[in-house]
């Protein structure tokens, strides 16, 4: 695999100096290269439909909740801040893929829900999405892909001991 070069200019630098663990420094930067990669070959997916991750996330938490939901829930769900949030919703609404609903209840509170357009938007992005991860993972068997699976869990859960 093909790191990028800045790991490999580490990678280098660290087998000149004989650090021990290489093939451990080696797995890392494997990692993190993929996920950057990964990333990458994200967004370019989503930009031709005027959508970073962020956006892409938050239109599949109103696909699936077609009640709508309070910007709080979309922010506690998705990890990220209010202010984030508002953000996000203020460029989707923009582009007429969201609309803000007062709440009946409270008219101080707000319900965000999909348009039609963010609808068709949100089916099209979400096809498009899934068949892109299944070519990335494409190639590996259903073991390959439960092993590659156990495998990551394992790292994980090292980082997790390490940071308690």
């Amino acid at each position: 695999m093909k790191l990028e070069q800045k790991y490999q200019a580490l990678l280098d630098e660290a087998s000149k100096q004989n650090i021990a663990n290489i093939e451990s420094i080696r797995l890392c930067f494997q990692t993190l290269s993929l996920a950057s990669l990964i990333d990458h070959d994200c967004a370019i997916q989503l930009a031709p439909h005027g959508l970073t991750e962020a956006r892409f996330v938050v239109l599949f938490l109103l696909d699936s909740s077609p009640q709508g939901l309070a910007p709080k829930d979309i922010a506690q769900r998705a990890g990220i801040t209010r202010a984030t949030v508002t953000g996000l919703l203020d460029g989707l609404e923009r582009d007429g893929l969201i609309a803000r609903i007062a709440d009946q209840g409270d008219r101080r509170a707000l319900q965000i829900r999909l348009t039609a357009k963010g609808k068709q938007t949100a089916t099209i992005v979400f096809e498009q999405h899934s068949r892109w991860i299944a070519q990335i993972f494409g190639n590996l068997s259903t073991q390959e892909r439960e092993q590659f699976s156990a495998l990551l869990g394992k790292v994980t859960q090292n980082l997790i001991h390490q940071q308690t």
